[in-house]
């Protein structure tokens, strides 16, 4: 009798595992990572010619965003509700609160695998040029025998802070506060920046793009910066 409950218990767990799964690969679609220093800033890139499509972006998948607070920054002003207004209209798909939580999860993704030197995870989540910026600055992480060690303690806050409609191309700008605690160490395992024990606020803006007469449903994260 025991033997059937335990074998009871064990197909439980793996149906359960099996959903885990897959819910964390319809989050993103692609698998991902964390740390600092942060990832390099990155200048807008330009987008593929239209029709193109490229595995080297972040998707944004149509899931629904937890109400905790608003999609866009309370001093919105009316060049942020236009741009956002343009692109629903260029792309009817589009829907901010889909768009809100695949930026979240993708933000976690990428820091944390950066931190790791993860290229494999980072490079179907960036565009090309993004993607070749932050694999360079991990190469020189290892010339320099460092290792860095981050822990996204949380994300505090992602809401919209620009948008915008350049012709074909749709651009949402994204205001990123976390929690995080960060380090660097040297070959010797010696601590020469951050503190392991300290959290520290961190404030990022991100700038995604996607080609709104494209079939490729992705978004490219096209910039990185630091905000306040």
């Amino acid at each position: 009798m025991s033997d059937g409950y335990a074998l009871l218990d064990i197909l439980f767990f793996a149906v359960v595992a099996v959903f885990i799964a897959a819910r964390l690969r319809s989050v993103l679609g692609r698998r991902t990572g964390h740390e600092r220093p942060r990832p390099p800033r990155i200048q807008p890139q330009p987008a593929p010619a239209t029709g193109e499509t490229s595995d080297k972006v972040v998707p944004l998948p149509d899931r629904r965003r937890s109400a905790e607070e608003p999609a866009i920054a309370a001093e919105a002003g009316p060049a942020l509700k236009d741009g956002l207004t343009r692109i629903r209209l260029a792309d009817p798909s589009f829907d901010l609160d889909s768009f809100l939580e695949g930026a979240k999860v993708a933000f976690a993704m990428i820091v944390e695998a950066f931190a790791k030197g993860d290229k494999a995870t980072l490079e179907p989540l960036l565009a090309p040029p993004v993607f070749a910026s932050f694999a360079a600055a991990i190469d020189e992480r290892q010339r320099l025998g460092r290792t860095l060690e981050t822990e996204l303690v949380a994300l505090r806050g992602a809401e919209v802070v620009g948008a915008a409609l350049e012709g074909r191309l749709a651009r949402v700008t994204v205001r990123f506060t976390s929690e995080q605690i960060n380090c660097t160490r040297d070959a010797s395992g010696a601590v020469v920046e951050g503190d392991p024990s300290a959290v520290e606020t961190v404030v990022d803006l991100w700038t995604f793009q996607r080609d709104v007469t494209s079939r490729d449903p992705n978004w490219a994260l096209v910039e990185t910066r630091s905000g306040a």
